[in-house]
């Protein structure tokens, strides 16, 4: 669409867009759905800011709910809508030197005065969706997607209905929202001044359902979160663990992982013990007597052991067990299952062994308390100066 003039702070972005309509002598029919490009929504509502002292990434740390990733000077991020983007949302593109846009405060908001609006001003029944640009993990280039939808369903749940064959479709939700912004990004390009578009044709019977809910929750979010965020966050720092028990399926894939770090002829040296709620349970509880640790909150514990002697291969046998450990607990974070690491003292490793009802010469190297993770978002780990700890020589 184009003759939109320069959006403003304050703007009215309804009326703008209505008599950028009428000059391009196109009349809005029922069912169709005006995408809205980001950038002049939030310019509109007046979230553009200057890049001040600490510049962009100082903006897209104050976005930045969660970390998933990053190399370099990009971020994956999530904001705090949900939404998991480059650079928390945060753009320097078609705005003045020095200032940067962040995302609307609340896009599906935003879709919905729009909507109501222009509906009131033409008389036509429409949908809205306020796109942006994101990138595909496994994929090159970026797209359009919706990231405020009002007027039309988001998400069209297809599971229970029949495909052209007969069978049943069982796991298919098609998200309509994003495939509209992506048609949309077809003629509004980077650099062609055209902020919005109409796509014409879009006829679903189905209710009305926002942007947000094309969202995945977090327990079926399968890369929720890279290593390196992992190793940087640690397991649950707060001793708090969701609701839930932690399935054998995900102990055995932290077990394997725990092997791998070892080598092969001394995998037979080691054991894992899962404690479930009961009387060894308490006995090992008993045994730490650390109040720090969240033992008696975590649904299962999973103590090492690794039998040693005295043998040549002691030490390096030894030095194995925080790798295997290190395994164990990130083969936990990659099942959804947070963890707390609670080593032992020498003097309470006999206890341990008492508890288990084992006797030497298998050596306990800790406990580790596991449990599905909680839905609060783990704060990052202290910032470390790594000046004493880091050197270089050639």
């Amino acid at each position: 669409m184009v003759g939109m003039p320069e959006v403003a702070p304050g703007d009215d972005l309804p009326a703008l867009l209505v008599r950028a309509i009428a000059s391009a002598h196109i009349r809005l029919e029922d069912d169709d759905v005006l995408a809205v490009t980001q950038k002049v929504v939030s310019k509109a509502e007046g979230r553009v800011v200057t890049e001040g002292p600490e510049g962009k990434a100082g903006w897209v740390a104050r976005e930045t709910r969660r970390v998933v990733a990053g190399r370099d000077d990009l971020v994956i991020a999530e904001t705090r809508h949900g939404f998991v983007c480059a650079n928390a949302g945060v753009d320097a593109s078609n705005v003045a030197q020095g200032f940067l846009t962040l995302l609307p405060e609340d896009p599906d908001g935003s879709a919905e005065r729009i909507r109501a609006a222009v509906t009131e001003a033409t008389g036509a029944r429409i949908g809205v969706v306020v796109t942006d640009t994101f990138g595909r993990a496994w994929r090159r280039g970026v797209v359009n997607v919706a990231i405020g939808c009002a007027g039309l369903p988001s998400v069209l749940d297809l599971r229970g209905t029949k495909d052209a064959m007969g069978r049943t479709v069982e796991a298919t939700e098609v998200a309509l929202a994003d495939e509209v912004a992506a048609a949309s990004g077809l003629v509004m390009g980077k650099a062609d001044g055209i902020p919005a578009a109409i796509v014409r044709g879009v006829r679903v019977e189905e209710p009305p359902l926002p942007a947000s809910e094309l969202i995945r929750p977090p327990d079926e979010d399968l890369f929720r979160q890279s290593l390196q965020q992992a190793l940087l966050t640690g397991g649950t720092p707060s001793g708090r663990f969701g609701v839930g028990d932690v399935p054998r399926p995900a102990v055995e894939e932290a077990v394997r992982a725990a092997l791998s770090a070892v080598r092969a002829d001394r995998a037979r040296r080691w054991l894992f013990i899962a404690v479930k709620p009961g009387p060894v349970r308490r006995r090992l509880i008993a045994v730490a007597d650390d109040e720090r640790a969240p033992l008696a909150e975590a649904p299962l514990l999973i103590v090492p052991l690794l039998a040693s002697d005295d043998g040549p291969e002691r030490d390096a046998l030894l030095l194995s067990a925080g790798a295997a450990v290190q395994n164990l607990v990130l083969g936990l974070h990659g099942q959804r299952i947070a963890s707390w690491w609670y080593p032992l003292r020498v003097s309470q490793r006999d206890q341990v062994l008492e508890a288990l009802g084992i006797a030497a010469p298998w050596l306990p190297v800790g406990i580790v308390a596991a449990g599905p993770a909680s839905t609060d978002t783990a704060p990052p780990g202290p910032s470390i100066d790594l000046e004493p700890f880091l050197r270089e020589v050639t």
